[in-house]
């Protein structure tokens, strides 16, 4: 029996049941498969960005998620850095995001991924056109230019069935068969190193750093280790921590003393009582694209990454904000396939770079730093680098600013480039993520934009919002008008129209004279 639902998601991590959610929470009828039926209580993905908690808010669930932190409300998010180990007089627990807050319209979290997991199945479970097939696996896909068709499997039994659908997402992971089965390849940087993955409690460590000022995750760098680092975190408080660490390449996992590392990096004799031990390989792999026909990947099955910078999970939520608008406008009848087409164009060189740039380069910046400078060569000359290296860490969180500048369907400045370096402003900006402000009202501008395009009319004339509210009309096009004075904090944005995207981004900025809106409103859909 053929089962028929307008989209699939394979997999059903946070990126999988985030698409689902936005899917559902527009109407859209889909079905998810994940072949797991319990949460894994591997502490991955723990650090949440500002943007990240915007989605949670406009799901209507940003509240259930903050409840379920395992860390006391209020508890520093940011890191620390020490040189040696965590000992060391050599430290800097530089600002983190908390620099770039007033751009964002929520604060950042920290929790570990099974707690989100199981805040957003819930959610799922409450949303009618949603049918999630947990304890199936998909095995083999089918499509053609009108449909796929995705075969599945029990887990428990040999009980299959068959799926249609009009579009098919792999959020699948790193290993994706899904990526696989339509013969993606991937652009990949191994870096021959494997790692430790430890999860423990230990209160000793815990008493031993309260010498810092409050911190989540700290950072010990060794001249040794070649850029990489010692890394412990918080799972809660007051004694639960995961640890990752490089290891020797012939490193065995039942005879490796991984009390011991620990302790090297704590820098003194400390009791751990394991719940978790293992071995992962460190390498950064990009997808060359994110849709094959009626297929597309996201999340992990489109890149994959060494959890440094909290990049990987924050990256792949906002592949599926992309998608998810695209794939329900297509679905509605307003958007194009050159809309679906969008999705690749912009996401993937914001990954690229954000691989590049900021997680690898990280990397070589540090081997370098502890190449160069070094105390018991030099003291005065390690010392004055070692306090310059804080402010370089804000730079870099001022400077990771993902932005569709060269997208088709925006109207970026001329020769505009698709990026993941960019600066954080009030003004609003072509292919940039819309920044909060007041309005007169009560409430901000950010917490009244539709699920459709939103239009930004600050002392605009009438003939200019009826233009574009009869272009929406005509296009099919929904459209939510929030009109208000330009003064108050909008002055800030520095455009009296705004047309800003389901996915908060802005599309195109104009001023009252000779806007064509059925124009406007036909590339940012595609349709142009």
């Amino acid at each position: 029996m053929l089962h028929e639902y307008p989209i699939v998601v394979v997999g059903a991590g946070p990126v999988g049941l985030g698409l689902a959610i936005s899917l559902g929470l527009r109407g859209i009828g889909c079905a998810i498969i994940e072949p797991r039926t319990t949460l894994s209580k591997i502490p991955k993905g723990q650090n949440l960005t500002q943007r990240t908690l915007e989605h949670f808010a406009k799901w209507r669930i940003e509240k259930e998620l903050r409840a379920a932190r395992l860390m006391p409300k209020g508890y520093a998010i940011g890191e620390l850095t020490a040189y040696g180990d965590l000992m060391s007089k050599y430290w800097h627990a530089p600002a983190g995001r908390e620099i770039v807050r007033s751009f964002y319209a929520q604060d950042n979290e920290r929790l570990p991924q099974y707690q989100m997991e199981k805040v957003l199945q819930k959610k799922l479970s409450s949303l009618p056109t949603v049918h999630p097939f947990f304890g199936w696996r998909a095995e083999r896909i089918e499509q053609n230019e009108h449909a796929v068709q995705v075969s599945i499997r029990r887990e428990d039994s040999s009980e299959r069935k068959t799926l249609a659908c009009d579009y098919l997402v792999g959020c699948d992971g790193a290993h994706s068969s899904i990526r696989a089965q339509i013969g993606i390849e991937r652009s990949k940087q191994d870096y021959e190193q494997t790692m430790l993955l430890a999860v423990f409690r230990s209160s000793e460590l815990e008493a031993k750093l309260k010498r810092f000022p409050q911190r989540s995750t700290y950072r010990v760098l060794r001249p040794e280790l070649k850029g990489f680092w010692q890394f412990f975190g918080r799972i809660s408080v007051p004694d639960h921590w995961f640890f990752h660490a490089p290891v020797p390449p012939d490193a065995k996992l039942e005879s490796f003393d991984s009390l011991g590392l620990i302790q090297q990096a704590a820098g003194f004799p400390c009791a751990c009582e394991f719940e978790h031990l293992s071995f992962w390989n460190m390498r950064v792999a990009v997808a060359e694209e994110y849709q094959r026909g009626r297929v597309f990947i996201a999340g992990d099955a489109a890149h994959s990454h060494p959890p440094y910078g909290g990049f990987g999970l924050n990256n792949g939520l906002e592949d599926i904000i992309n998608l998810g608008w695209k794939l329900a406008a297509r679905l509605q009848g307003w958007g194009t396939d050159a809309l679906l087409a969008s999705y690749s164009l912009e996401r993937r060189p914001v990954f690229w770079e954000t691989a590049d740039d900021f997680i690898t380069s990280r990397i070589r910046r540090d081997a370098a730093f502890l190449e160069r400078f070094n105390p018991e060569k030099d003291l005065s000359e390690f010392e004055a680098a070692w306090q310059a290296r804080e402010s370089d860490i804000g730079s870099r969180v001022q400077q990771y600013e993902p932005n569709y500048e060269g997208s088709p369907v925006i109207f970026g400045p001329p020769q505009g480039v698709t990026s993941a370096h960019g600066t954080h402003s009030l003004k609003a900006r072509p292919g940039h993520h819309l920044a909060p402000a007041p309005l007169s009202l009560g409430g901000n501008t950010f917490e009244a934009l539709g699920s459709g395009f939103s239009l930004l009319a600050f002392d605009a004339p009438d003939a200019a919002i009826a233009d574009f509210r009869g272009a929406a009309s005509r296009l099919g096009v929904p459209l939510t008008v929030i009109a208000d004075s330009r003064n108050g904090g909008r002055e800030a944005y520095e455009s009296t129209l705004i047309l800003v995207r389901p996915d908060q981004y802005v599309a195109w900025v104009g001023d009252n004279r000779g806007v064509e809106a059925e124009r406007i409103l036909s590339r940012a859909i595609g349709a142009a």
